[in-house]
């Protein structure tokens, strides 16, 4: 399979990107609800039981449209931040090829894909901490503070410059360097696996949906953890959490136990499949357009 531009890299990341979004966002809506409820009273139950509660509550009190509460920040900055991301896939890839055919071993492509990672951090972070505090607002009976993204982003300024807008990187960080590259990784391993023999890297699109599919599953097996200290953090009022992430763990260690961190685990496995699935067919299907207006691109 011939190498790809960082230019068609960076152009087909941006659309696949954006086909996960449109897939995903309502079972990301709520994992974030699920993740940022708050602890039960003794005796009380807790605000959503489960995944398919959660969806119910939140179709019921706020139409099918409250599943994409939030949706714009992400939509927005999807297209730059996954373009990124395939593009700081592909410089990982090339920083390790001796010669631009050489096969990576599936440390080389993990090494790879935890640089993109690192690549998406300032684009992610923004645009998590708007989608979090947009989507958790939705979910409760309070007054609502904010109007939208755009009016997210001022507040945050007003209260606390772009410190508190990039409120969360360490945690980002936490969360993508190697789930990134588990999902990489596991998306290029499944295309030598399953592309037909003599056609290596050459997938029909039933099987980009498979290994797209399982890339993304496996992704958040690494990233359920540290996105759920992520959510916390990005959303808790000022001065909850004074050591950032440290606190956040020591506090849910303490008053919830391990078990939190696998809070909206079921959602995101659900949403995790299809919209991979689609954010791998749309890059593959951007790539294949690209080759063939552009093909020197």
């Amino acid at each position: 399979m011939p190498a790809v531009s960082p230019a068609k890299d960076f152009l087909a990341g941006g659309f696949g990107g954006m086909c996960l979004v449109a897939a995903g966002h309502p079972l990301d809506t709520i994992k974030v609800r699920l993740q940022t409820q708050p602890t039960p009273q003794p005796g009380q139950k807790p605000l959503y039981t489960g995944t398919w509660d959660c969806a119910l509550k939140t179709v019921r009190n706020e139409s099918f449209f409250g599943l994409y509460k939030g949706m714009a920040a992400p939509l927005v900055g999807v297209t730059p931040m996954f373009a990124v991301c395939f593009l700081g896939f592909g410089i990982g890839k090339k920083l390790q090829q001796k010669t631009p055919d050489q096969k990576l071993t599936a440390v080389q492509l993990f090494n790879a894909g935890m640089l993109s990672g690192v690549f998406t951090t300032a684009i992610m972070t923004p645009g998590e901490r708007v989608k979090c505090l947009l989507q958790v607002q939705a979910s409760s009976s309070g007054p609502k503070v904010y109007k939208g993204p755009i009016d997210v982003m001022k507040v945050l300024y007003k209260e606390g410059g772009i410190r508190s807008i990039y409120k969360g990187t360490c945690a980002t960080l936490l969360r993508d360097v190697p789930a990134s590259g588990m999902y990489f990784m596991t998306y290029e391993w499944l295309k030598r696996a399953l592309a037909p023999e003599g056609k290596e890297g050459e997938l029909s699109p039933m099987r980009t949906i498979v290994a797209g599919g399982f890339a993304g599953m496996f992704n958040w097996l690494v990233a359920i953890g540290p996105d759920v200290l992520k959510s916390r953090l990005q959303t808790a009022p000022e001065g909850t959490y004074p050591n950032g992430i440290r606190s956040v763990f020591v506090d849910i260690m303490r008053t919830e136990g391990p078990r939190a961190l696998f809070k909206g685990a079921a959602p995101v496995m659900i949403r995790a499949f299809p919209a991979n699935a689609a954010c791998f067919l749309g890059y593959e299907v951007a790539i294949k357009f690209l080759n063939y207006i552009a093909p020197d691109l």
